[in-house]
């Protein structure tokens, strides 16, 4: 088994266990929980909140130890922790346990992109032009697990409840994690026989990824990876919800029947932006890859709110799952790259685990908790629909609202950010 396959099955599975209950999660809460805004909110944000330490501490650990070892330990714990997400009903235990689980699974996207480049690498191949290709296969196991989850849970499938989902998600965790300890190869750091003599004072705590905010271009590169973090997990959040929501896309039609499939364009079109990623980034360079990306989100919120139950409004919604693939890959890829770029090899994973911690950490948290508290404050109110008294949302005011702050955030990034692109930096391109 090559290499290359290698890195393919993991970042398949890698994002397989992920896309198997995180985009029904939001369904799950409000529907079969009946939880307010506020309330999900809260439990949507444990991915934030796992992301505000735990990356950038098992990348030190990684750095320390044997990243692939690390890698496989952390997908064991959180299959083990997934399997008793179904036993929990109430809102408060949910996100204690859901967080634990989340502190075991967000440190190893940024261990997924390490132990990539590293071994990349290690053959003598540019990440930035072989990674791409290798990475749009966690996408198509994101698609995979979103598909089984739709059969699973629909009334013309399994017609199980969501709760399967998280079932579903362990299984391939475990095997994620067998897979891992026998076929990656092992991950080491070239400073292993460096004394402790020599260390500063930051090395002997693992700190060294810290120093890349002394950098001007690097602080802002991370602070606004930090402001764009808050909008990343929004549609993840509420994407489900609106279009299995029958105040708005009736049951048994097109839309509702066959939501969690529908959003799984959005997964498709990343794989296309995935492998253009290495295209966009020689011919355009770091800024303008991020500002596409933050205009698309503008677009991806936008064309959600203006929505509604009819051909044209079908045609809106898939429009927005087609500029998702940008919106998405082009910041987190692309990031990831401009990291490795700008960073010592040294502090690979450690440096990968701070820019995990600035957007899925720092800005997920934000954007959720504040967004959950918008939404319970401004666009959702009581109502009584088939004998039910349920909580009905203003989605068009909801997905407006995060469109305007997209837009504030793309308009500061146009003003602040400065980067001198050269495209002799990125290797020569091929899939």
């Amino acid at each position: 088994m090559n290499l290359k396959f290698r890195l393919t099955i993991m970042n398949f599975l890698q994002f397989f266990v992920w896309g198997a209950w995180m985009m029904t999660l939001g369904h799950y809460g409000f529907v079969e929980k009946q939880w307010n805004g506020a309330e999900f909110g809260l439990v949507f944000s444990t991915m934030g909140f796992a992301s505000l330490v735990m990356p950038t501490l098992f990348g030190i650990i990684a750095d320390k130890w044997k990243a692939n070892y690390v890698y496989a330990i952390l997908h064991l714990l959180f299959g083990t922790t997934m399997c008793f997400l179904p036993l929990i009903d109430a809102p408060v235990p949910f996100f204690w346990l859901l967080l634990v689980a989340m502190c075991f699974y967000m440190p190893t996207i940024g261990l997924n992109n390490s132990i990539g480049f590293s071994v990349l690498k290690k053959e003598g191949k540019d990440p930035t032009t072989y990674f791409p290709p290798i990475r749009v296969w966690g996408t198509v196991g994101f698609i995979a697990a979103m598909w089984i989850t739709n059969v699973f849970t629909k009334e013309w499938g399994f017609g199980q409840s969501i709760k399967v989902s998280f079932i579903i998600s362990a299984i391939f965790a475990f095997v994620l994690s067998l897979f891992s300890f026998i076929f990656l190869p092992v991950i080491k750091t070239k400073d292993e026989n460096q004394t402790a003599s020599k260390k500063t004072f930051a090395q002997k705590l693992g700190l060294e990824a810290f120093i890349l905010f002394k950098q001007k271009k690097m602080a802002l590169f991370f602070i606004f990876s930090l402001l764009l973090g808050a909008a990343l997990q929004l549609t993840n959040a509420y994407g489900d919800s609106f279009l299995q929501d029958a105040t708005v896309f009736p049951k048994g039609e097109l839309i509702n029947n066959f939501s969690t499939i529908i959003l799984s364009i959005s997964q498709i079109s990343e794989t296309l932006f995935i492998l253009a990623i290495p295209f966009f980034m020689k011919k355009f360079g770091i800024k303008k890859v991020m500002l596409f990306s933050m205009i698309a989100w503008v677009l991806r919120f936008g064309l959600f709110g203006i929505a509604q139950n009819t051909i044209p409004g079908f045609i809106l919604i898939i429009s927005s799952c087609i500029i998702y693939g940008m919106a998405f890959d082009f910041f987190n890829i692309s990031g990831a790259l401009f990291v490795e770029k700008n960073t010592d090899a040294k502090i690979q994973s450690s440096a990968q685990g701070l820019f995990m911690l600035m957007t899925n950490g720092v800005g997920a948290v934000i954007g959720n908790i504040v967004a959950g508290l918008v939404i319970a404050k401004w666009f959702e109110h009581p109502a009584v629909i088939e004998g039910k008294e349920m909580l009905v949302k203003d989605w068009p005011g909801i997905w407006l609202t995060f469109a305007a702050y997209a837009l504030v955030v793309a308009i500061l990034f146009v003003i602040l950010f400065k980067y001198k692109h050269n495209p002799e930096d990125i290797g020569k391109i091929s899939h």
